[in-house]
Order: C-alpha cells, then structure tokens, then sequence
C-alpha cells in the first residue's frame, strides 16, 4: 500500500485548495452562519462546474468515476476551508441511491447531483438523537400504491434546502428493531412536509422536519421494503467516515494558524514558539495530524479495495475527533485571549471541531464499536 499522492490526486489537490483559497473565504464562512440557506449557490455552481459533486459517481450518471482516496484528498481541503452547505450530505446519500437504488431513481437523481441541480439530506435521527434503530418512531404505512409517513425528525442536515430526503421510517413492528425498517426517498415539494431550522453552535443548519400524512409513491423505496437497517448501519459508517478527512483538514489548518502565529508573537524578547511549554503543545498536534491522516487514508484505500473496513472507520472517527478537538483547543492558548474571540478565524474551527466531534458518534460510541468489533 502506497500512502504517497498520485500525480492526479497532488494536482486534484492543488487545484482545490487555490479553488477554495479564493472563493471559500472566512468572509463568506462567517457570512453564510448567518444566511438562511448556509450555502453559496454561487459557490455551489462552481464546485458542480468543477466535477466536485460527481467524483466519485460512475461516469455514465454523470460523475468522474474517481475513487475514495481521491475524494478523501478533496475533503480533507474542503475541511481547511470549513466549505458551508449540503455537500457531504448530498453525495453520502447519492452513494446510498447508486448501491441500493433501481436503475430508474439512479438516472433520475445521480446525473442532477452531479450537475448541482438536486441537494439531497438523510433524514434518520428523531428526539432521542439515537443512531440504534430503536429510535426510530416515525411510521410509514402503505396505502394502494404509496405509503403515508407520520412523525418528526430531528438534526436533520440541510434539510431546508434540499429537494429529496432519505427519511429512514418503520414500516413494520417486531421484536427486532432492526426489522421493519425502510428508506424512502421523499420529494420535499410533497404536501404534509414542514422543515423549521434550529439555532445551532456552529450556525450550520439542523431543521425539525415533520411529516403529517405525507404520501410517498412505492417506488420510491430505495433497497427492499422492511430491510433497510443494514443499508442505514452502512451508511451511517460512510457518514462517520467522511468527517474524517474534513476534520484533518481542520486540524491541519488550526495547527498551521498556531505555528506561524508563534513565530511571530515575541513576549519576553524571543517568539513564544521558542518556549518548551508551547513547542510541546505544537509537537503534540503534529502526531496527532499525522495519526489522523494516515487512519484516514488507510480507510480510503480499504473502501477502494473493497476490504472490510467497519473497525477502521471508528478508529478514525474516534482518532480525528480527538485530533481537531484537541488542536483547536491548544491554538486557542497559544493564540491567548483573541483565539477565542469572533473576530478571529480560530473559533471558527473550534466550533466545528466540537460540532463534528458528536457528528454521526462521538468518541465513546466509535470505541465501544471497535470493542464489538473485537469481539468484546
């Protein structure tokens, strides 16, 4: 296994990066907190115009056919850009329309995604914030030739903008919890659905979505009615595994601001990157960045290859968290008073570092996952 960036991958790299520098600025981070929608349509257009939203799509649905690794090296400068909107939220559940969509949804939508002209959102959580299909309560019963969905969901990413849902509901009850579920690609233009934002730490937009007899045709089940926990189980992964590369692009950068800030901060007559005390907090954050990557890529590859790679996922996930929290933390006390201040870009990472860090399972639920995985 090769860990070094092909040449596609370093110019892939590159590209977005000098892409992001100018169009993604803190200007437009801070702007797009405060916006309703959270996204730029203009910058949004221009990512689709670049094949972002398609990479990793197979070109005859519009996309460029690349591989994980590839987007990982893409998310990890989306991540040093804190790039706002409904991007991982829109692929993560294209990637769940093109494995377990028929051939007619994967037509329908995959081409739209990649052109940017479709945002789409999973629909999962409810008012237990529980990622265990025992917290799923929204109902769906089937009437002729649709099913009418009750219920509320919660934390739902995007969902304000998005133009379908992948509402995971309960079609059937049974002692195992995991029976009984289905996946629904849901038309947000549909009567009986209302979306109402909630205020959030970071300013990215979580919506309560409530569904009151709404009528969604059969044929927009995605996978097979009744089994869809396995298919959720699988996409919860790639969920978690996709914040991974965002947070070591946000680590990476937080230990890039606190570096060449102690560099040039002089207290006492010398830079405070002279003193031990700050070069071990630095020092530390360099192993940590570096852990975080290399878990991260090496879960890519194993993605590509097929490999088996549930135990993987959570190391990284538990890893990276850590990682971005951790580095934030210490930027901000090496910055001093003004880390922590609106006005400067540290907070702004600090935010999200704690926002991801429970995103999709925090530390703790990522290593008892590794612990189930060794058998434990």
């Amino acid at each position: 296994m090769d860990f070094a960036l092909s040449e596609q991958q370093e110019m892939l790299k590159k590209a977005a990066s000098e892409f992001l520098a100018k169009e993604c600025t803190k200007k437009l981070v801070r702007e797009m907190e405060k916006d309703e929608k959270g996204y730029s349509p203009e910058l949004w257009r221009k990512m689709s115009d670049l094949g972002w939203m398609g990479l990793v799509y197979p070109e005859k649905y519009g996309g460029s056919g690349l591989t994980f690794v590839d987007f990982t090296t893409l998310l990890e400068e989306m991540g040093k850009a804190i790039v706002p909107g409904p991007f991982l939220s829109t692929v993560l559940c294209g990637l769940a329309i093109l494995k377990w969509g028929t051939e007619a949804q994967k037509k329908d939508i995959l081409p739209r995604i990649a052109k940017g002209e479709a945002i789409l959102s999973l629909a999962l959580t409810e008012k237990n914030a529980s990622y265990d299909a025992t917290g799923i309560k929204v109902k769906a019963v089937a009437d002729g030739n649709d099913f009418i969905i009750n219920g509320t969901k919660l934390f739902v990413t995007d969902a304000h903008v998005a133009d379908y849902l992948l509402c995971v509901a309960r079609t059937k009850a049974g002692r195992n919890k995991q029976d009984g579920i289905t996946l629904f690609l849901v038309d947000t233009k549909s009567p009986g659905i209302s979306c109402t934002l909630l205020k959030t730490f970071t300013g990215d937009k979580k919506c309560e979505v409530i569904f009151k007899n709404a009528r969604v045709p059969k044929d927009n089940i995605l996978g097979k009615p009744d089994q869809g926990w396995k298919m959720v189980d699988e996409i919860l992964g790639l969920a978690a595994f996709f914040q991974c590369p965002w947070m070591v692009g946000g680590t990476q950068q937080a230990l890039d601001m606190a570096v060449a800030y102690a560099k040039e901060r002089f207290q006492f007559g010398r830079a405070i990157g002279s003193f031990q005390a700050l070069q071990t907090k630095m020092a530390n954050t360099v192993v940590d960045v570096a852990g975080a990557r290399d878990f991260t890529y090496q879960t890519a590859w194993k993605l590509d290859q097929g490999i088996p790679c549930k135990k993987d996922i959570s190391i990284a996930k538990a890893w990276t968290a850590e990682a971005y929290r951790k580095a934030c933390v210490e930027g901000i006390q090496i910055h001093g008073g003004i880390g922590i201040t609106q006005d400067h870009d540290m907070q702004l990472y600090y935010r999200r570092a704690k926002a991801l860090e429970i995103a999709f399972g925090d530390v703790d639920y990522h290593l008892e996952l590794v612990a189930q995985e060794m058998g434990l």
